[in-house]
C-alpha cells in the first residue's frame, strides 16, 4: 500500500520526463495524502497532458462519493476483473510522478516511517488509474489511485506491497490504451529492481497530513532494528544508533 508520497521536483524538470504538452506550475510538496489533488499525465489524441485528479478513486457508476470507500490504491495483479477498477484499467491509465514515498514498518515500539526515493535521485512514475464521475447536476469530478504490487527485496523489509513504478520506456505502452490491451501491460505491472529504491527511517511528524516541509525528508536514529537501506552499486544495512487539508491546496 502507498498512502503519502512527495512531488519535490521542479516543474521543469517534471515535464521533461514525462514529456506532455502543458505548462503547469506548482509548488513542491513534501506530505500528499488521499484526497487531495494529485499530478497525473494522461494520454489525450495522441498527446501527453498534465492533470489534476483526486486521489482515491470513484467509479463512473457510483451513486454516491461521499459514501463510497476511498480507492487509493489497486493491487495490480487483480485490478482487471475488479468492478472498481475494470473500466480504467482499459480505457484510463495514467502516471502519476512522485519524488518518493513513504511507508511504515512494524517495530516493538510502534510503526516506524521511511522514506522510499530513486538511488539515483529524480523523478519517478508510479502506474495509475483514473475514472470521470458525473453528477445528477452535470458536474465532473476526475479521481484516480494507483497500482501497487508486491514489494521487491529491499522494500520488503518495510512492507509487503510497493507502488507499481515504471521506466520511461514503458511510458507510451502504459498510457496508449487505445492500441495496448491489458494482457500486454501485464509485464510492466511488476517489482522495480532491488537497486532501483533507497530507504531512510524519519520523523513520525509525517503521520500529521497538515505537516508538508523538507524537514519530513531528514534521516533520523532508528528506535531499534536496522534500517534498510539500498544504493545504486549494492545493498548495504547500516546499523541506527538508539534514540531517542483542503483539496485545492496541492497546487
Amino acid at each position: 500500500m502507498c498512502g503519502r508520497y512527495s512531488l519535490t521536483a521542479t516543474p521543469e524538470d517534471v515535464r521533461a520526463l514525462f514529456g506532455y504538452i502543458d505548462h503547469p506550475n506548482f509548488p513542491a510538496r513534501y506530505n500528499i495524502a488521499p484526497t487531495q489533488p494529485i499530478a497525473t499525465v494522461l494520454q489525450s489524441h495522441g498527446k501527453r497532458r498534465f492533470q489534476l485528479i483526486r486521489w482515491g478513486l470513484i467509479p463512473s457508476w457510483a451513486k454516491d462519493p461521499a459514501s463510497f470507500t476511498l480507492l487509493i490504491n489497486a493491487r495490480s495483479e487483480t485490478a482487471a476483473a475488479k468492478p472498481s477498477f475494470r473500466t480504467a484499467m482499459k480505457h484510463h491509465r495514467c502516471l502519476i510522478p512522485a519524488s518518493g514515498f513513504y511507508e511504515w514498518r512494524r517495530t516493538p515500539e510502534g510503526k516506524q516511517p521511511f522514506y522510499i526515493k530513486p538511488a539515483d535521485g529524480g523523478v519517478m512514475a508510479f502506474a495509475g488509474l483514473w475514472e470521470t464521475w458525473s453528477d445528477p447536476d452535470g458536474g465532473d469530478m476526475d479521481s484516480g489511485a494507483m497500482l501497487t504490487t508486491q514489494s521487491n527485496r529491499m522494500m520488503s523489509e518495510i512492507h509487503h506491497r510497493m507502488p507499481v513504478i515504471l521506466k520511461p520506456e514503458a511510458f507510451e505502452m502504459w498510457l496508449d490504451t487505445g492500441n495496448v490491451p491489458v494482457r500486454d501491460v501485464k509485464q510492466l505491472m511488476l517489482p522495480i529492481e532491488d537497486d532501483y529504491l533507497t530507504a531512510v527511517p524519519v520523523s513520525s511528524r509525517v503521520n500529521k497530513v497538515s505537516n508538508d516541509d523538507a524537514e519530513l525528508q531528514i534521516p533520523v536514529p532508528m528506535d531499534a532494528g536496522e534500517a534498510p537501506t539500498v544504493t545504486k552499486k549494492k545493498e548495504a544495512h547500516e546499523k541506527a544508533a538508539a534514540g531517542g487539508g483542503g483539496q485545492l491546496d496541492l497546487f
